[in-house]
């Protein structure tokens, strides 16, 4: 009997522009510029049980769901 299929989320090192990169082994799901869009790319691809802060099948690539370099909040 197989092992069931476990997803292999990765969330790739930013780019320049602080984006990131979602995959799914070799598919793109998403590009995401906040935690809001991971969540939203797992949810459009059926993966909305994924508890992507914590989930070990979500591999952060260059920070974790915390880092977003070069987004920052605007200036008051």
């Amino acid at each position: 009997m197989a092992a069931p299929h476990h997803p292999h989320i990765v969330v790739h090192a930013p780019a320049l522009d602080g984006s990131r990169r979602v995959t799914e082994g070799d598919v793109t799901l998403g590009l995401a510029s906040h935690l809001d869009d991971v969540i939203e790319i797992l949810r459009l691809a059926d993966l909305d049980r994924v508890e992507v802060e914590e989930s070990d099948l979500i591999d952060w690539q260059g920070g974790g769901p915390d880092d977003w370099p070069g987004l920052t909040e605007p200036e008051p």
